[in-house]
């Protein structure tokens, strides 16, 4: 499971990377909430562990802007010494998915966290129908269209194509795309270019304009909408 921490207190930082990191768990981790929200829109997560108050852009704010502006599902659990009704109900009215008072249980997170991930998983398994602006994918019947027209794509590049419209319109690293389509077997050639290439072929040559973009040296991601770009 990868995490994301999103709190200013070292001694807490320090102690779920002590506690997490032996389980086997991938964890990142910022101090303020501007450095959080940058993480989130560059990284795929399982969960992220937030604190309400946070120096720059505070907790309840940064949620917000996960759901809102960059659109991200990703569960979110909120630590924080306030236990008052009006500070949980303005978490969970931010988007927040759970909410644990400070001091708390080390086990009790680790708990808290598997069942949100369950619980997210069952979400997306039910969604079988992915969509992105025009396009527009059944992932039970693996039948793709863009503005109606089918797409004709290799099995490859339907798994391309899930992982990215799940996760658009962030960006999407090179190392996610990889682990999705070969886990840990990864070729040492630039399969993935070959891929992409094929997948951008069917995916917007035929149309006006193209949803399927490079950031080199980073990843890639699908945009809705003509940007002029």
């Amino acid at each position: 499971m990868r995490l994301l921490i999103i709190e200013d207190n070292p001694d807490i930082v320090a102690n779920l990377y002590e506690f997490f990191e032996p389980k086997g768990y991938v964890l990142d981790s910022a101090v303020n909430g501007y450095a959080g929200l940058g993480l989130a829109s560059q990284h795929q997560y399982d969960a992220v562990v937030l604190d309400v108050m946070l120096p720059g852009l505070n907790g309840v704010e940064l949620c917000q802007k996960l759901r809102n502006e960059l659109n991200d599902a990703t569960p979110v659990l909120m630590l924080t010494a306030r236990d008052t009704l009006a500070d949980k109900v303005a978490g969970f009215d931010a988007g927040a998915d759970d909410y644990l008072v400070k001091p708390f249980s080390l086990v009790e997170l680790d708990v808290r966290l598997k069942a949100l991930v369950r619980r997210a998983k069952g979400t997306h398994a039910a969604a079988a129908v992915l969509r992105v602006g025009e396009l527009s994918f059944d992932t039970s019947t693996y039948t793709a269209t863009r503005a109606g027209r089918p797409l004709a794509l290799t099995k490859t590049g339907y798994v391309l194509l899930r992982c990215l419209m799940r996760e658009a319109p962030r960006l999407v690293p090179r190392e996610t795309l990889e682990q999705e389509v070969w886990g840990e077997d990864r070729p040492d050639s630039d399969a993935l270019r070959t891929h992409l290439h094929a997948l951008r072929q069917a995916l917007d040559k035929p149309f006006p304009f193209a949803m399927l973009r490079t950031v080199p040296g980073i990843g890639y991601k699908l945009v809705s909408h003509d940007d002029g770009v």
